[in-house]
């Protein structure tokens, strides 16, 4: 930052904290600066002390308006000593400019003075010349000058001082012992107890390792007494981490400790060493069985009911208008050209055959004749298309996709409902950030924790791990503890993104000379990669005893095999037409036999089994026909929708059945 005024300002918050502040000065700090200062201190009518750096005459404004006023009342001297000067009031509204106006001009560019600002000079376009400007920056010790900038210099600032801010780190730092409060939470901080004793390892500790590596210190972790992060009661009292360190029991406190507004108020806080925020943890939902008749789903219901009503309404329409339209009745008979009647192809069977073989994309002998049926056609092959290209665009995605059912998936269906419950660690900062949020989504879901009986809260993150295990419970808590435990809880997800950002900061006591250099050495570890290479190292390598597999059913993107659950449905379709067609063909042998004269018929179930025998047997595509008469000639086949028909064995050609067309 860079300020005006700097010296006019009380600093003391932000000596220790490493804030880069650095001021430019005009104000000469001369005899004549503390003479004129203490005038004006003793004609300050306040009735209390006035600091001289911090007066508001202090300020550059002031100085320079004083300087500007001290030159023109010189200035003004000098002319009256040569001559008498004529007061007279001149009107701003007008042109004429007063006579002694640029005599005077010329004895200001001729004044020479040492003001508060400095040497006051002048050039002759009367501009300010010669003057300096000093560079100040913010130290542990104060405003420190570093460095000055000269008008007739073309050398930029000019170092003056000898400061370094590396030196301040073995100023109060190097060889000395730290205490550190912590929380054991997993992976931030773990106690390990071997044959040399109890030790701690995990993210923290490594980061402070490096840290006193950098810096020079040693430093001895202790376990906080409660067992709690920190949180002001309604009394205004503190507990946990932040409760010793006000105490003056731990120099600093680092854990999985997030930076809030209202710890700051107790504490100060060094530059976030993991950014993150607030998520859900929620058991991972079991994939969706397929349904047997899956290959449905590309359209829906509503769908599938339009597309019946348009197939029976064209066909339909398109049986009436090939009777009423004269081009579709044709001589049956070409060779006959006095045709005693004539045939329509679009019988309603047939009608119903050519509109199913146009969906299904198959053909058939059954053309259009007129121009009319013709545009009746067009139009169900365009509709037809358009609709089989849908849905086989669809099916791949629906029978190759797996999909999860999730019941959630985001804090807002949270907030929705009311059948799974919801709850975070008691007395944390996830806590607190919904019982102090406005947004109304937040507000709505700490009402709902608050009133949940049993209790919602629990004690640490693993009690909450556990509930979220056993199902039906959603645990908020921080993404990084999340990233954590989903990598070794393959049962486990994160769900939705992420409702707020803050970070995890190493915190100290208020004005500890420490929290600038913990700083520096995060912001280096950060800047060399260090930070990212633990954070891998715990959340992805260390005490990780199997590793998931990575779970691609949730991309839509993803296929796997069809497997029968798949395109089940479609062999059921196909094992119920062949059923019902072998229903048909029995119920067409039944029809076909009782057309058949009384005194001719054989009994049922000797014509079926002679019948069924001969089309096992495939002994050919041809078969003889039983005379009507013995010695009698055979009979001859007769039409049966415009085909020969040849009847059955043991049946007359003398009571042909009308075929379809008739």
């Amino acid at each position: 930052m860079f300020f005006q005024d700097v010296h006019t300002v009380n600093l003391e918050d932000f000596q220790y904290i490493g804030t880069n502040i650095t001021g430019f000065r005009i104000v000469n700090q001369s005899p004549e600066y503390q003479e004129i200062v203490q005038d004006w201190k003793s004609s300050y009518a306040t009735g209390k002390s006035l600091d001289s750096e911090q007066a508001p005459y202090a300020k550059t404004d002031v100085a320079l308006m004083y300087d500007a006023v001290w030159t023109f009342a010189t200035a003004l001297n000098t002319l009256e000593k040569g001559q008498r000067l004529q007061i007279k009031p001149i009107s701003c509204a007008t042109e004429k400019q007063w006579s002694f106006g640029p005599t005077l001009a010329n004895h200001m560019r001729g004044v020479e003075l040492r003001g508060l600002t400095g040497r006051i000079v002048f050039d002759e376009q009367g501009m300010r010349t010669n003057f300096t400007v000093k560079v100040q920056d913010l130290t542990h010790i104060g405003l420190t000058e570093v460095g000055e900038w000269e008008h007739r210099s073309n050398r930029g600032i000019r170092k003056t001082g000898n400061y370094s801010r590396q030196p301040e780190v073995s100023f109060g730092l190097r060889n000395k012992t730290l205490v550190i409060t912590t929380i054991l939470n997993e992976p931030y901080m773990m106690k390990v107890e071997d044959e040399n004793g109890v030790r701690y390892e995990g993210y923290c500790v490594d980061l402070i390792e490096a840290i006193a590596d950098d810096l020079k210190f040693q430093y001895k972790i202790k376990e906080v007494d409660d067992g709690s992060y920190g949180r002001k009661d309604d009394l205004g009292e503190w507990n946990g981490m932040i409760r010793e360190l006000i105490d003056g029991k731990a120099d600093m406190a680092i854990a999985d400790l997030t930076i809030t507004y209202v710890r700051e108020e107790a504490v100060d806080f060094t530059m976030p060493f993991m950014n993150l925020g607030i998520s859900i943890l929620f058991k991972k939902p079991t994939k969706k069985v397929p349904k047997l008749f899956s290959f449905l789903s590309p359209l829906s219901v509503e769908v599938w009911l339009y597309m019946a009503t348009a197939f029976l309404g064209v066909s339909l329409f398109l049986f009436i208008v090939a009777r009423f339209s004269a081009y579709e009745w044709v001589n049956p008979h070409p060779c006959d050209l006095e045709p005693e009647e004539l045939e329509n192809q679009f019988t309603l069977l047939n009608t119903l055959w050519f509109t199913i073989g146009c969906l299904m994309c198959q053909g058939c002998d059954i053309t259009p004749r007129a121009n009319s049926t013709r545009m009746i056609a067009v139009m169900w092959w365009f509709f037809t298309l358009i609709m089989v290209s849908s849905y086989t665009a669809n099916l791949a995605a629906f029978l190759t996709v797996e999909r999860l059912a999730s019941p959630i998936e985001s804090a807002e269906d949270l907030a929705k409902q009311t059948t799974i419950p919801y709850g975070c660690v008691a007395s944390g900062s996830t806590q607190s950030f919904f019982k102090e949020s406005e947004f109304p989504t937040y507000k709505r879901m700490w009402s709902f924790m608050e009133s949940q009986r049993p209790d919602v809260f629990t004690d640490n993150n693993q009690k909450g791990v556990e509930r979220v295990k056993k199902g039906n419970y959603a645990f908020l808590m921080e993404s990084t503890t999340i990233e954590f435990i989903v990598e070794r809880n393959c049962d486990l997800t994160q769900v939705g993104g992420l409702l707020d950002s803050k970070g995890y900061g190493i915190a100290t006591p208020h004005g500890s000379p420490y929290r600038t250099h913990m700083s520096s050495a995060i912001l280096k570890l950060q800047e060399n990669g260090k930070l990212h290479v633990l954070k891998d190292l715990w959340w992805k390598k260390k005490r990780l005893s199997q590793k998931c597999a990575k779970d691609d059913t949730t991309s839509s993107s993803s296929a796997s095999e069809l497997g029968l659950a798949n395109v089940g449905g479609v062999f059921l379709v196909l094992i119920c037409g062949v059923f019902l067609g072998c229903i048909i063909v029995v119920f067409e042998f039944v029809w076909k036999s009782r057309k058949v004269p009384s005194e001719e018929r054989e009994s049922l179930c000797a014509s079926f089994c002679r019948e069924l025998k001969f089309a096992i047997c495939c002994g050919g595509s041809t078969k003889p026909i039983k005379s009507t008469e013995e010695g009698g000639e055979a009979s001859t086949p007769h039409q049966e929708n415009g085909l020969p028909f040849m009847p059955m064995p043991g049946f007359s050609s003398s009571s042909p059945s009308k075929g379809f067309a008739s």
